[in-house]
C-alpha cells in the first residue's frame, strides 16, 4: 500500500514528512530506473497510476518523484544522517 501521492513531491531543501512517508516508493523508483524499466510500467506497478488514462499526468508524477528520489541520494540523505546521530 502506497501513501497518497501528490502530483509532485515537496520541493524543499530538506527531507520532509512526505519524503519519509514515501521512502519505499523512492527506493523502488530508483531500482526501476537502474534496471531501465519503462516509465509506464513503473507508474502502473509502483505508483498505482494508469498511464493509458492520462499519460501526461502519469509521466509528470513519475518524473517528479524519481527526481526527488535522486535528490535524496545526492543531498537529502544528509538530513537522515544528522537525524540519526541525535537518536
Amino acid at each position: 500500500m502506497n501513501p497518497a501521492l501528490l502530483d509532485a513531491p515537496p520541493d524543499e531543501p530538506r527531507v520532509t514528512a512526505y519524503d519519509l512517508a514515501h521512502k519505499i516508493v523512492y527506493l523502488r523508483l530508483l531500482d526501476a530506473a537502474a534496471e531501465g524499466a519503462d516509465w509506464r510500467e513503473v507508474a502502473r506497478i509502483i505508483l498505482g497510476l494508469d498511464p493509458d488514462c492520462d499519460p501526461d499526468q502519469a509521466r509528470r508524477i513519475h518524473d517528479s518523484h524519481l527526481a526527488r528520489a535522486l535528490w535524496m541520494t545526492e543531498a537529502g540523505y544528509r538530513d537522515l544522517l544528522r537525524e540519526g546521530s541525535t537518536n
